[in-house]
């Protein structure tokens, strides 16, 4: 739960945000005073979303986006300046999992989507949006990578090493974001109850299975990923940068 507003008149972009971590993340942050820009690729759950934080009496507006296209990102960025005036915070949520299939079987086209989408939009857009958090005085930049970065499921291989990239791409921002006053740090989720997850928690032997490798013996939520955003975003992580937070119930996270 919220405890207060960390986030009065600052302009947060989160992508992926119509569902699951992403939604409860622009809730959360919207609930600590940020105008939310949020996005999706198709309209009807953009407007779903943003009807539901709205009926909340959150700020939030929304549009269509697909990270991997340069055109899409463009307006996401232009549509935000335009209502809001400027960008002090950015979540990168949005991520692509084609297929579930061994490393080796892997096609290149498959590895290449994944690789487009996780790690090279994510890449770009932080160094297109990156200027201007530097305008507003500095800011905040949150990757969202996975316990699959450290932890390799079987038939998850390639989705497992693009989120690895994320935590070396965090590590390799850092210097020149802290030259331009931004902070810049990663979360890796491990079993969150979402849709994208579903098929390790809807049947209940699947997920007995699952929670074998989980200390605290339960699923998370999307709102405990939320809370550790927002922590990171605010003035209480001002000396954190360079980091990931594994939010898993005690999941080994060792690569």
């Amino acid at each position: 739960m919220s405890s207060g507003k960390r986030f009065p008149g600052k302009v947060v972009i989160v992508t992926a945000s119509t569902d699951g971590i992403g939604l409860a993340i622009a809730k959360r942050l919207a609930e600590d005073g940020a105008h939310v820009m949020i996005s999706s690729r198709t309209q009807k759950n953009v407007d779903a979303a943003v009807d539901q934080l709205r009926s909340e009496g959150l700020s939030v507006s929304g549009i269509v986006c697909h990270v991997a296209k340069e055109e899409h990102r463009r307006k996401l960025i232009e549509e935000t300046l335009n209502r809001y005036g400027g960008i002090d915070i950015l979540v990168s949520n949005a991520a692509a999992n084609p297929a579930f299939e061994a490393v080796l079987s892997t096609s290149e086209s498959v590895w290449d989507k994944i690789f487009e989408v996780n790690v090279k939009a994510t890449f770009l857009l932080v160094k297109e949006i990156a200027p201007y958090i530097e305008k507003r005085g500095g800011g905040s930049i949150v990757l969202v990578s996975s316990i699959g970065g450290f932890v390799f499921g079987g038939l998850l291989g390639a989705y497992g090493t693009s989120k690895t990239a994320m935590f070396g791409l965090t590590k390799a921002l850092v210097p020149q974001c802290a030259g331009m006053n931004i902070r810049i740090n990663c979360i890796a989720p491990g079993l969150i109850r979402t849709r994208f997850s579903e098929a390790l928690w809807k049947d209940p032997d699947v997920l007995a299975d699952t929670l074998k490798s989980v200390p605290m013996n339960r699923i998370g939520e999307p709102s405990e990923c939320a809370g550790v955003v927002s922590f990171l975003c605010s003035e209480d992580a001002s000396y954190v940068t360079g980091e990931t937070i594994v939010i898993a119930g005690g999941q080994s996270s060792r690569l």
